[in-house]
């Protein structure tokens, strides 16, 4: 760990703030003082990108303090990581929204179509009012900030419930989020589960939730009681294919970026790889190198980040249980020793009915599942839930394509695997099972607003003759229809 972060860590557990639930009972006066003062102001576009740029400024100067109460929640996690996954996401998200703000939220012309003239129409991208944020313990900054950030710069108030199981960080974003924005702004709810059932059962305008399918169901029950508009960022077991032509080594190394970031615990980590039957073998023994050579000596306690706590431990331990009692080739691809602390491992081929392969697994397991036929691969996939994410390996362009055109994911990276993510101006969500909806730049934006269309009719016009009798104006409604 770098000497400046591993005293960062010191300081901020020394001094780390008390933990303490919101009261159910204060969620709807909350949401209310929200949203009438949202109606006695809506923040003009100056104040959105002065609102952004303090945020900016806020983190950017405070990135060891998160680095240290995200380490402080998993127990240990790479500062490296934290600074890439949650600080420089959420930097480069705000500088894209900073940039685009005022094309965004200008009105655009549209055609009102000759049949209207002399109308003219056009679309006013207009905030929806107070935007609910329920974000995730796995990137707890970045799935908190870049959805808080789209809705303030859309125009909108924000109500943000983060984790319970990262309550040091959930701390850090409110004390944060207090510096840099009124109360009447942005609020933030801290509590468990039932804090959460009650948050996303309030009358939002918009309500944003990342997390597991299971809780995003009940999240969209509740919500429906009010019709809120939903963002659901959701999971599931996102496949890596790798084609015959495709280079093992680099395969393997990609491959181990996007499995073991963050100790699997990533929503759109590969789940599952397919590779052709007579180089799974050696597929794995790429694999066992890349580990070795990334966690080696002190590696593992300075770059490999825990599992956030024992009951996800246990739940990691008992997909490995049932593989043993099927009998399943495991391979642990290192030797690491130390409280949750799993190392990364290898299925080879587990069954359909396996517990790894039934649910979305968010740790350092990787099945590993040969295929004979390219076709074969792409069956097995397009026949589960459609994945949030999907990672095709090839040099050739065709294979690709076919891999595209049989399976529909939430996004897609070629050759690689994660960094669909970090590309601000691309789309990001899910289909299916893996969630509705999408967020990051321009998507987000117009997701958190209300694309108000408005017809601007002349002082005189066609339609003032549209009235009874019909008789008077038989022909020109005959010929409009023609």
């Amino acid at each position: 760990m770098p000497r400046n972060a591993a005293a960062a860590l010191r300081r901020y557990t020394a001094r780390m703030p008390a933990h303490s639930d919101t009261p159910i009972e204060e969620l709807p006066p909350t949401l209310g003082r929200l949203r009438d003062a949202w109606r006695a102001r809506k923040p003009d576009r100056t104040q959105r990108g002065d609102d952004l740029a303090r945020l900016r400024a806020a983190l950017r100067s405070r990135l060891d303090e998160m680095a240290a109460a995200i380490a402080a929640d998993f127990g240990h996690r790479s500062v490296h990581e934290s600074l890439v996954a949650d600080g420089l996401t959420v930097l480069s998200e705000i500088d894209h929204l900073r940039a685009n703000l005022r094309r965004w939220a200008k009105p655009r012309r549209v055609g009102a179509g000759w049949r209207l003239w002399p109308a003219r129409a056009e679309v006013r991208m207009e905030p929806v009012g107070v935007v609910g944020v329920i974000s995730p313990w796995n990137y707890p900054v970045n799935l908190a900030l870049i959805p808080l950030a789209t809705a303030i710069a859309a125009g909108n108030h924000v109500y943000l419930k983060p984790s319970e199981l990262t309550p040091r960080t959930a701390e850090f974003l409110r004390a944060l989020l207090a510096e840099v924005f009124p109360p009447g702004r942005v609020a933030v709810a801290l509590g468990g589960s039932d804090t959460g059932a009650a948050f996303a059962a309030l009358p939002f305008d918009h309500l944003v939730f990342t997390g597991s399918t299971a809780v995003g169901r009940k999240v969209m029950a509740a919500a429906a009681a009010n019709l809120t508009p939903l963002t659901l960022e959701l999971g599931g077991k996102s496949p890596a294919i790798v084609c015959a032509d495709f280079p093992l080594e680099q395969a393997a190394a990609r491959l181990a970026t996007g499995k073991w970031f963050n100790g699997g615990q990533t929503c759109i980590a590969p789940d599952y790889v397919l590779v052709d039957a007579a180089r799974r073998d050696a597929l794995v023994e790429a694999l066992r190198r890349e580990v070795r050579a990334r966690y080696a000596g002190d590696g593992a306690a300075s770059d490999y980040t825990r599992i956030i706590n024992s009951a996800h431990a246990a739940r990691l331990q008992g997909y490995l249980d049932d593989a043993a009692r099927r009998g399943l080739t495991t391979v642990a691809l290192a030797e690491l020793d130390g409280d949750r602390l799993l190392a990364p491992t290898v299925v080879l081929d587990p069954p359909d009915d396996a517990a790894l392969m039934q649910e979305e697994i968010f740790g350092p397991i990787l099945p590993v599942l040969g295929y004979a036929t390219l076709d074969e691969a792409i069956a097995f996939v397009a026949a589960r839930d459609r994945p949030l994410a999907l990672y095709p390996f090839s040099r050739d362009r065709r294979c690709v394509e076919r891999i595209l055109d049989g399976v529909l994911a939430g996004g897609v990276t070629v050759n690689d695997t994660l960094l669909h993510f970090g590309a601000n101006a691309l789309p990001f969500g899910g289909i299916g099972a893996s969630g509705m909806g999408a967020y990051h730049g321009r998507a987000g934006f117009d997701a958190m607003s209300k694309a108000l269309p408005i017809l601007w009719q002349r002082r005189l016009a066609a339609s003032d003759l549209l009235k009874p009798p019909y008789a008077r104006i038989d022909r020109i409604v005959r010929w409009l229809v023609r």
